[in-house]
């Protein structure tokens, strides 16, 4: 975490899921479970999300499921997000521009829980 980073630790299902904002934008982590029934947010696991992904983690197809999945779920364009960390291992970190902390995680609490 660099100086001038601010954090914030949301809480969910007795979770807590940290974002980090900076100049560069937010991030988050996330432990990604591919080959999935579904694409969703299915809870949350220490500080990051768990996210189930239908893709197989073949020549990058379940990073770019990931990106794809967190834009459509933050209404913004793909080139916001990028995986800042973790290319090849199920656990990555998400870094998104262009949006606050806040308003991040207001979007995606609205995604879980629309029907």
């Amino acid at each position: 975490m660099r100086r001038h980073d601010r954090v914030y630790l949301y809480h969910c299902h007795g979770e807590t899921v940290k974002l980090s904002e900076s100049a560069a934008g937010v991030t988050f982590r996330v432990r990604v479970q591919p080959r999935a029934r579904r694409n969703a947010i299915v809870g949350e696991l220490g500080d990051a999300l768990k996210l189930a992904l239908t893709a197989p983690p073949v020549e990058g197809q379940a990073n770019q499921a990931c990106i794809e999945f967190f834009a459509e779920a933050l209404n913004l364009p793909r080139s916001s997000l990028r995986i800042a960390s973790g290319q090849t291992s199920r656990n990555k970190v998400i870094q998104v521009s262009g949006i606050t902390a806040a308003e991040l995680w207001k979007r995606l609490q609205a995604r879980a829980d629309a029907p």
